[in-house]
């Protein structure tokens, strides 16, 4: 999922940020069917034929400094309990998650989902702590556990995207 207001939300995130690169990859032209076998087993489940399917084009924002990439913002669109969600991620140049935001969410408690008080307990997280299971967070609804287990697989698929489409291929 691309960004609806690219210049916007990377100066937010990266105030230092001089620009960035916008790059569209997807699963078919890195890997075919064997980075998708990979992708679904490191996720620990399959890919939803339609919305994840190995032509879905993933945006990749390198932000810039000057010349010099200082970070990565990258999202993915998500089933959730009540609809889609587009979640956002934005990492430094290892993959640690600096910030995380909802950029759509349909849910009647969408606020406790989007309040910087649940997002922020991702600020830190690397793939090897979605792999390993290392996350402790707190869901933040009273009646949406399927949309907390769904940020969370979100998460986990993001994360392993922009390590096996961007961050290996460097």
């Amino acid at each position: 999922c691309s960004l609806n207001d690219p210049d916007r939300d990377v100066k937010r995130i990266f105030p230092e940020s001089t620009g960035y690169k916008t790059t569209f990859v997807t699963i078919k032209e890195k890997g075919g069917e064997a980075l998708k076998k990979e992708v679904e087993e490191k996720l620990k489940d399959k890919l939803e034929p339609v919305y994840e399917n190995m032509d879905v084009p993933y945006a990749f924002y390198t932000v810039l400094k000057g010349k010099d990439p200082i970070g990565y913002i990258h999202g993915v669109n998500q089933k959730g309990k009540y609809g889609g969600m587009q979640l956002i991620v934005a990492t430094d140049l290892n993959g640690k998650i600096v910030d995380f935001y909802y950029q759509k969410m349909s849910s009647p408690e969408a606020g406790k989902f989007m309040n910087t008080k649940f997002t922020s307990q991702f600020n830190g997280l690397t793939l090897d702590d979605f792999i390993k299971g290392n996350i402790s967070v707190n869901d933040p609804s009273a009646n949406s556990p399927e949309d907390s287990r769904a940020t969370l697989r979100g998460l986990k698929k993001n994360m392993i995207l922009l390590d096996l489409l961007l961050l290996s291929q460097k």
